[in-house]
This record gives structure tokens, C-alpha cells and sequence, in this order.
């Protein structure tokens, strides 16, 4: 219903980041479990998850007129930024772009990651998943991304290590959306 409703208002008390190789499926509704090929990135900082959506509108101006005429859209940014607490084989090559942790030798309990020297793609799929108490749930897939921006991390005595990133969105194709939002919110039902 239209207006103000305090039952609409959505707090994400819990949630979480996975990602998967391109092309894994993803969950049709907010009960079925990610399936195989999903990993869940672990601990956040408790600022969460930040969207941005933003578009490049450019006018069209005309000598007839001090305002623009029409506007085209010529750019679409989709992006979700967040900080990763833990450090494991699923986080370091997220982080730095792609590649695998490696045990050094069979058995030896010893693991070496190589940060390559040239960028390299490393698309990937996003899941984010909350919930707002025992009911209410949402899930958003972003099928084709990867990792465009990473903050400088710290090691330091007295606080944690943050594995900061921005994780942009790109298209599959022209038929298929640049994200999905899946929900069981009842604000929704017309």
C-alpha cells in the first residue's frame, strides 16, 4: 500500500556475500539453499554492503533553447562495495584478482598465493542475501562481475585485517538484467 507504513521499513540484521564461477545457478526463491559452486565469503565489517547504481545521462542541447531537449542515456554503473574479515583460499585470490591458493607440497601444510604480475579477468558471480527477522528475506544475484577496485588493507596490532572491494556488474547480454532482486516480502504484493 502506497504511503507511509512502518511495516515496509527493512532493516538487513544478518546476511551474507558469496560468489560463484559464471554460469552457476542460482536459487529461484529465497527458501532454496545456494547451490554447488556458491562460497560464502565469511565475515563482513559491520558497515555491511553498499550499492550504487549510477547512470550517465548526457543532454541534448539545442540553440533553441537554454534547456536541455532530450537526454540519452550513453552509461550504467551497477556496483556493490564491502570488506571481507577473513583471509583464506577463497578471499586472498577474490581480493587480488583472480588465481589459486596452492599447498606448496602434498601434505605439507604450507600454502603460497602468487599475485600476478599483469591484470588479469577474473569474472565471477555475486550473491547477497539478508534477512529482516525470522520472515522476511531478500536475495540479489548479480551473474556477471568482477572486482574493479580494491581499498589499501592494513596490519596493524590493535585491529583487524579489511580485505576492501568494489565488485561492478557487466552485462551477459542484451536479454538478460544486469541484477536480480528476489524477495518473500509481502510489501510487495499488488
Amino acid at each position: 500500500m502506497p504511503g507511509m507504513n512502518p511495516n515496509e521499513i527493512r532493516v538487513a540484521g544478518t546476511g551474507r556475500i558469496l560468489t560463484a564461477p559464471p554460469g552457476t545457478q542460482a536459487p529461484a526463491d529465497v527458501t532454496a539453499n545456494w547451490g554447488a559452486g556458491w562460497r560464502d565469503l565469511g565475515y563482513t565489517t559491520t558497515d555491511g554492503i553498499r550499492f550504487n547504481k549510477k547512470d550517465k545521462i548526457d543532454p541534448v542541447d539545442t540553440w533553441q533553447s537554454v534547456s536541455p531537449a532530450r537526454f540519452v542515456y550513453s552509461d550504467r554503473d551497477l556496483t556493490v562495495k564491502f570488506a571481507l574479515l577473513q583471509l583464506n583460499e577463497d578471499t586472498l585470490p577474490y581480493f587480488f584478482g583472480g588465481g589459486d591458493v596452492k599447498e606448496t607440497a602434498e601434505g605439507s601444510k604450507l600454502y603460497r598465493y602468487e599475485v600476478s604480475a599483469e591484470p588479469r579477468k577474473d569474472e565471477r558471480m555475486l550473491g547477497v542475501e539478508f534477512a529482516d527477522g525470522d520472515t522476511i528475506k531478500y536475495r540479489f544475484v548479480i551473474e556477471r562481475g568482477q572486482v574493479t577496485e580494491t581499498e589499501e588493507f592494513q596490519l596493524t596490532r590493535t585491529a583487524s585485517v579489511k580485505l576492501g572491494v568494489t565488485f561492478t556488474a557487466l552485462a551477459v547480454d542484451n536479454t538478460r538484467p544486469l541484477a536480480l532482486w528476489i524477495t518473500n516480502d509481502p510489501a510487495f504484493a499488488k
